[in-house]
């Protein structure tokens, strides 16, 4: 058996081919043979910062100011990926690599809530489902562009080490409001009202209004009550393998693209450019269609397909990236339209929490999902099979969720719906 036979290292050490790339990390600290796990740790290890940020984000931001910490955490993603320019070792770009997955999840959840604090209920809905996203896909459409033209990897993480504008971003009149930076908040509410030709009233602010809201916010939650009751445990239970494997199945097929057949590049914008209907489709699918309904169909289309791959001739290798293409809109669709339908299904006092909760499940899924991309190494179609039938159970999961279309969020746990 090859497993019994003995193994030595390259004594010689290695030569790669420039075709493609001209040099990486693995080229840079050999990252092959007996080293090739570090690869896809070094991902993963990305997506552990992004855990980290993914916990800190909301709290600093909730003490210190949206704007301040957006810019701030800007400056870590930015700062430290500059400093990664300058490894010397892969420990070093690793331990850098982390903390720039902090900074980039935090100034990203800080964004989104900064802009739907900001924007008004007609814009915000827009803001949330298609705005973030689809610049979202933009910037990840601009990655192999500019990776085509730059194909060193050090010069790549220059290139891309861009400060945002900190100016011309106003601080959200909400936050300064529950500060009690009323004078703030009211310059800021003036000016927009400004901008938009709207006459502002005189006295924006009651603050006997103010006191009372106050009171109300006293009430605080606890993980715990996630799970308080057998029915909004099993939703809880249900909504986090749901953000779990979708998190697998659309990070397992956006890091996929280097494994699939023709120039890598070309593969990495396409998987990009799916992205843009898949969210005008979710955004349609959520305005008019029942969201458990909706959503599974998407899975089932998402996994379907992922999982057709395998019987897909060799020969035909166009077919094999249509479908992972047409996986991939089926995912980026069901994970865009995951927030929303998480947010309606739980009430107030523990809507952010239930967020943060499957949010990290999700985070969880991003972390393995490079080492179902590393199966690949040895069998091509493993990864797919995977992916595929786990997608396809989440989608018969999902048919067990309450239905939330066209009802008000609950305010209570005793209107939380059941699960039917």
């Amino acid at each position: 058996e090859l497993g019994s036979l003995e193994q030595e290292p390259c004594l010689d050490g290695w030569e790669y081919s420039r075709d493609v790339y001209s040099s990486t990390i693995v080229t840079e600290w050999n990252l092959v043979c007996e080293d090739d796990w570090k690869a896809p740790l070094t991902t993963s290890l990305f997506y552990v910062g992004v855990l980290i940020g993914s916990f800190i984000s909301g709290q600093l931001s909730d003490r210190f100011g949206r704007k301040n910490i957006l810019f701030l955490t800007m400056a870590v993603q930015t700062g430290f990926s500059f400093l990664q320019i300058f490894s010397t070792s892969w420990e070093m770009f690793t331990v850098l690599f982390l903390i720039v997955g902090m900074g980039q999840i935090s100034n990203y959840v800080v964004a989104f809530i900064l802009g739907t604090e900001i924007l008004g209920k007609s814009v915000r809905i827009l803001f949330s489902t298609l705005g973030i996203c689809i610049f979202f896909a933009i910037g990840y459409m601009l990655l192999p562009l500019f990776a085509y033209f730059i194909r060193d990897w050090r010069m790549l993480l220059l290139a891309l080490t861009v400060l945002g504008f900190f100016r011309i971003i106003p601080e959200s009149p909400r936050w300064l409001i529950s500060q009690g930076r009323y004078k703030e908040a009211e310059i800021i509410i003036r000016k927009a009202a400004k901008i938009n030709g709207v006459a502002a009233p005189a006295v924006l602010f009651d603050t006997t209004e103010m006191q009372d809201g106050k009171a109300q916010q006293q009430q605080k939650a606890i993980l715990l009550d996630l799970f308080r009751t057998r029915n909004i445990a099993t939703i809880t239970i249900m909504s986090l393998l749901l953000w779990f494997f979708t998190s697998v199945g659309y990070f397992g097929l956006s890091l996929s693209t280097p494994n699939w057949h023709g120039d890598a590049y070309i593969n990495c914008f396409l998987s990009a450019v799916i992205e843009v209907p898949a969210y005008v489709i979710a955004w349609l699918l959520l305005r008019s269609f029942p969201r458990r309904y909706s959503l599974s169909g998407i899975l089932f289309l998402g996994g379907g397909v992922v999982l057709f791959i395998q019987l897909v001739p060799a020969d035909l290798n166009v077919l094999s990236v249509g479908l992972v293409m047409l996986g991939k809109f089926g995912i980026t669709a069901a994970f865009s339209m995951l927030y929303v339908y998480n947010v309606e299904l739980y009430p107030t006092l523990v809507r952010n929490m239930a967020v943060g909760a499957t949010s990290t499940a999700s985070r969880l899924g991003s972390i393995i999902a490079p080492y179902f991309v590393y199966l690949g190494a040895y069998d091509r179609f493993l990864p797919y099979i995977l992916m595929g039938s786990l997608t396809l159970l989440i989608g018969i999961l999902t048919l067990f969720l309450p239905e939330s279309f066209g009802n008000t969020l609950p305010e209570s746990f005793e209107q939380m719906l059941k699960v039917k």
